[in-house]
């Protein structure tokens, strides 16, 4: 069982940067592939940004591409989103998952089902 712990959130303006962490419990983080999601008022769920267990790769969505950076600490058992160039429409809650199935230090994952534990989300909004 993994536990997962989002903090970083707040209120930033448009133009500005946040970083998101997420810390893991257990001793197996460093076999699990991580991801972030978000998910907006009356909207699904969707993939931001996804980082393989070495953390040799990640891979991002479309619209975060060039302005969100995944990372991660094992030794620290935390995952990190760093966001820049914010903007309104990046108002979200901000979800971390871990993937414990894995079998491939490279893997990546973008499909909510293919996580299996979640955090409880931290709230980011954008004012413009």
């Amino acid at each position: 069982q993994v536990q997962l712990v989002e903090s970083g959130g707040g209120l930033v303006q448009a133009g500005g940067s946040l970083r998101l962490s997420c810390a893991a419990s257990g001793r197996t983080f460093s076999t699990y592939a991580m991801g972030w999601f978000r998910q907006a008022p009356g909207k699904e769920r969707e993939f931001v940004a996804s980082i393989s267990w070495s953390g040799d790769n990640t891979y991002y969505a479309a619209s975060v591409n060039g302005r969100f950076t995944i990372s991660r600490v094992n030794a620290k058992n935390t995952v990190y989103l760093q966001m820049n160039s914010l903007k309104p429409e990046d108002t979200a809650v901000y979800y971390c998952a871990a993937n414990g199935r894995t079998n491939h230090r490279a893997n990546v994952y973008y499909r909510a089902q293919e996580y299996d534990y979640w955090g409880q989300g931290t709230q980011v909004t954008v004012s413009s």
